[in-house]
């Protein structure tokens, strides 16, 4: 039987992200780290060090920021087995991962709809302000693509031009937080809901080609329309000290 669409719970218990949930979110980010080491051919170590950065990584950042509660990896007695038994089966197995076609595109993003819930929930279960909650969700969507990136030396994904990656995670969160503090709607509900909104953004995107811009400058456009108002103004200035002139002259 499935819950109900309106909680009647209480609010923290409301937010609060379920321990299987937590669990889904860590397993299929393990295997968006998997799907990249296979790409680049690295060792056992690799693949299992990817598997923790991409599962574990923005969960930690969450909470060494918060420093409420405890740390989730570290909490959890299967978070961390989970990942190292993902990365392990991923290398054995690595053939596996190429059958489909742009999967690391999927379930880069899929993860990072979880991610964004997981986030914003613990983050409103301890009664945080909204902008709280939702850099709350950002960072845990995002925070373990950014340390894989860094671990291999590159410019994480958000810094770079893309279709909207860190955006959709800020969508995904507001969603999410509209969704049970605001329409108190049951988790059960908010977390598929918000993973659509994340996913569906990200292909829109990327079908699209939808990317933020770059390399904007607006200081010379601001710069000339000050100079205009500004000679504009003397020029108006100067016409109503003449007239106050030719008033006090007649």
């Amino acid at each position: 039987m499935l819950p109900p669409l309106i909680a009647e719970a209480p609010y923290d218990t409301i937010a609060q992200i379920p321990t299987w949930l937590d669990l889904l979110s860590v397993l299929i980010g393990s295997f968006s780290g998997i799907l990249v080491a296979r790409r680049r051919n690295l060792d056992l170590v690799g693949f299992v060090a990817l598997s923790l950065l991409c599962g574990l990584g923005g969960g930690l950042i969450r909470d060494v920021i918060m420093q409420r509660g405890g740390v989730y990896m570290l909490d959890s007695p299967n978070a961390i087995p989970l990942t190292v038994l993902a990365g392990t089966l991923g290398y054995l197995f690595s053939s596996v991962l190429e059958r489909v076609p742009r999967l690391l595109m999927v379930v880069d993003i899929v993860s990072v709809g979880l991610f964004v819930a997981t986030g914003t929930g613990k983050a409103m279960s301890f009664g945080l302000s909204f902008w709280a909650c939702l850099l709350m969700g950002v960072t845990t969507g995002v925070g373990g693509g950014m340390l894989r990136d860094i671990a291999l030396g590159e410019t994480p994904h958000i810094f770079r031009k893309s279709n909207l990656y860190a955006v959709c995670a800020a969508c995904g969160a507001l969603c999410y937080y509209l969704l049970v503090l605001g329409l108190h709607v049951s988790r059960f509900y908010a977390v598929p809901l918000c993973v659509l909104v994340v996913v569906g953004i990200r292909l829109w995107s990327v079908k699209f080609d939808v990317m933020l811009p770059v390399d904007i400058d607006l200081a010379p456009r601001v710069g000339h329309a000050a100079r205009r108002a500004w000679r504009g103004a003397r020029r108006r200035g100067r016409v109503v000290g003449r007239q106050d002139d030719e008033r006090d002259a007649s």
